[in-house]
This record gives structure tokens, C-alpha cells and sequence, in this order.
């Protein structure tokens, strides 16, 4: 190999070389130059952290870790320490907490067309629920909350739920007349189970098990793995499939806070949520499986409501659905059973 070629060679590596120094000093500096800040994030919830929902927070922080380079930390805080879901939802409007999650219930109190989700056989399953949740209507509910003072950055699952109570076996439409039931903090809610005969009590999460315990309420209606978690079953002897409504829960984000983001930080959250997003609805469907052989390995009798039995409750609550849906605004409840009619059809 001549001089002359051996120089020119030489020259080509060191010229590819440099290139290539330069386009990873490049990325450094990108990464560098995100307008990322040191930040501590609250980021508090009612349920217990070995629930599903608790395992996917964890997880959702370690996503912020992972995308801000360790500058954006987030401190867990379960089990309802940091207070009941609408406490949390005020401390977010009023900027003292950064971050939850709660169910379509607290925030009917603000923004009415939330109520949709507690009419029941809304959704035939969780394919239907998660096309109508994540498309246009679903959004709709989550730009109507920044002018109350909170982010909705997207849905998570709390699931389809079923009834609990310790006086008897509830089959048809008629156990549920004088059950003492539980219920979310919501109209909606309370027109529903008043309406099938139940003696509805509004009453917060963090309270519930206590109210069981002593028999306030004889009974309560969660998803599987909220019961399981919750250890509903310790003070419930009857459990009844009946899967009469589907609860997503609403991740959320205090406005004031947001506000003072960067539009990196912003996208760091907004990354975040949507990769938990996926994971918690996973795991949580995982979990209502395994929640169900748990709790008939408790000894607690299980039930179902048959197709006919749900045909009847629909036709009971048809005066009380067509209240409901004016009281909920026509144009909400409208478009969330089209577009859950059109995703039942794909």
C-alpha cells in the first residue's frame, strides 16, 4: 500500500471518527438541553399500593425517573394516607398535591356529563370500554376539567363492578329491595340502587371496610380486585357477578401545578402515563381473574345475574335512565352509548 493511500486512509478514519464524536456529543447536548428540573411529585390514591392500580403508579414513577434522567421524582402515597378521593381532587385544584387517580364519581360533583359512567350495562366489555374511553367522546370529559382546576391526562380501569353484602344471596332484581348498600358519592349512583329497591349510602372509599365491619352497610359493589385487595371478603359473605357498571379511573394532574411545567416536563408526564396506561389496564384485568377464584377460596358464596335477570334491571331503570340522561346532559350520554355501540360492532 503506497504512503499516499495509507494518508488518505487515514485521513477517511479520522474524518469518521470525528463525525462520529460529534453527532454523540450532539445527543448529549440534546438530552442536556431538555428543560428538565429537579421536582418532587406527590402523587397520592386510595387504594391499597398491592393493588393493581398501586403497582402501576410505582410503575408510572419509574417511567418519570426513566425520562427525566432521575430529575423528576415521584413519592407514592397509598392506602388513602393523604385522604378520601375527593379530598385528594380539592388538594389538586388548590395546588397542595400534584397527582392521582380517582373514579368518574368525585368528579360528576363537578362536571355532570362524568355521570354517564355509573348507567349501568354501559359498556358489554373492556375491548368497547377502552375504544370509547380513549376516542373523541372520552376526551371530551377530559377537556372539560382544566377550568375546574385539574389535567385529565387519560384513563386507567378500575373495572367492571359487582356487588358484596353479608345478609344473602342476591340473584335477581328483587334480593337487591332493603340491602343497605353502599354506593359512590353521586347522584347517579344513588337514582340507580334507590331505583332497583336498595337503601343507597353515599359514603368515601377509605370508610367503607369500617361501615362493613360493623354493619352500617350491609353491603358495597367494586371490581374483584378491589374486594380482594380491600379484604372485603373478611366482612362479606355473598358475592354476585353482576357487572352492572364498568368505573374507569380518571389519572389527573393539579392544574396549578401543570401550569408551572416545562413543555418538556409536560412530556415526560404525558409519556409516562400513557406507557402505564397499557400496564395498568393489563395488570388489572390479570388481577380480577385471579381476585375471583380468590375470594370463592374464602369461602364467600358467588352468584350471577343471568341475561334475563340483567334485560329485567335494564327495563326497571329505563324511567330513571331517561331522567338520568337529561340530568347528565343528552348530548354526553348520547354520544358515549353511540360510540359504544359502534366499538360493540368492530
Amino acid at each position: 500500500m503506497s504512503v499516499d493511500l495509507k494518508k488518505r486512509l487515514g485521513l477517511k478514519t479520522a474524518v469518521m471518527g470525528l463525525a462520529a464524536a460529534m453527532a454523540m456529543g450532539l445527543a448529549g447536548h440534546d438530552a442536556m438541553a431538555k428543560d428538565i428540573n429537579s421536582r418532587i411529585i406527590r402523587f397520592g390514591y386510595g387504594l391499597a399500593d398491592s393493588s393493581p392500580s398501586g403497582h402501576a403508579v410505582r410503575f408510572f414513577a419509574e417511567e418519570v425517573a426513566k425520562l427525566s434522567d432521575g430529575k423528576m421524582k415521584v413519592k407514592t402515597y397509598g392506602n388513602g394516607s393523604l385522604g378520601s378521593d375527593e379530598q385528594m381532587q380539592n388538594a389538586l385544584i388548590g395546588g397542595s398535591q400534584e397527582l392521582t387517580f380517582v373514579s368518574t364519581a368525585p368528579l360528576a360533583g363537578m362536571v355532570k356529563g362524568y355521570g354517564v359512567f355509573d348507567l349501568p350495562f354501559l359498556f358489554d366489555n373492556e375491548k368497547v370500554a377502552d375504544a370509547v374511553l380513549d376516542g373523541p367522546e372520552g376526551r371530551k370529559l377530559l377537556d372539560a376539567l382544566p377550568e375546574k382546576g385539574l389535567i385529565g391526562l387519560l384513563y386507567w380501569e378500575n373495572g367492571f363492578r359487582n356487588i358484596t353484602n353479608s345478609r344473602r344471596t342476591i340473584d335477581s332484581v328483587e334480593d337487591i329491595k332493603g340491602i343497605k348498600l353502599r354506593v359512590m358519592q353521586n347522584e347517579v349512583a344513588l337514582a340507580v340502587f334507590n331505583g332497583l329497591g336498595a337503601n343507597a349510602i353515599p359514603m368515601p372509599f377509605t370508610e367503607l371496610f369500617t361501615a362493613l365491619e360493623t354493619k352500617t352497610v350491609d353491603g358495597q359493589e367494586n371490581p374483584l380486585s378491589t374486594i380482594k385487595t380491600s379484604k372485603f371478603y373478611e366482612v362479606q359473605s355473598h358475592l354476585t357477578i353482576s357487572n352492572h357498571v364498568y368505573t374507569p379511573f380518571v389519572l389527573l394532574a393539579s392544574k396549578r401545578w401543570w401550569d408551572t411545567l416545562t413543555p418538556d416536563e409536560r412530556d415526560v408526564i404525558t409519556q409516562a402515563a400513557k406507557t402505564s396506561q397499557a400496564y395498568q389496564r393489563k395488570i388489572s384485568r390479570e388481577a380480577d381473574s385471579a381476585a375471583l377464584q380468590y375470594i370463592k377460596d374464602q369461602g364467600v358464596e358467588v352468584s350471577r345475574f343471568s341475561t334475563a335477570e340483567k334485560e329485567k334491571i335494564r327495563e326497571t331503570l329505563e324511567p330513571i335512565v331517561a331522567k338520568l340522561r337529561v340530568e347528565i346532559g343528552p348530548e354526553t350520554v348520547d354520544g358515549i352509548m353511540k360510540a359504544a355501540q359502534q366499538a360493540a360492532q368492530q
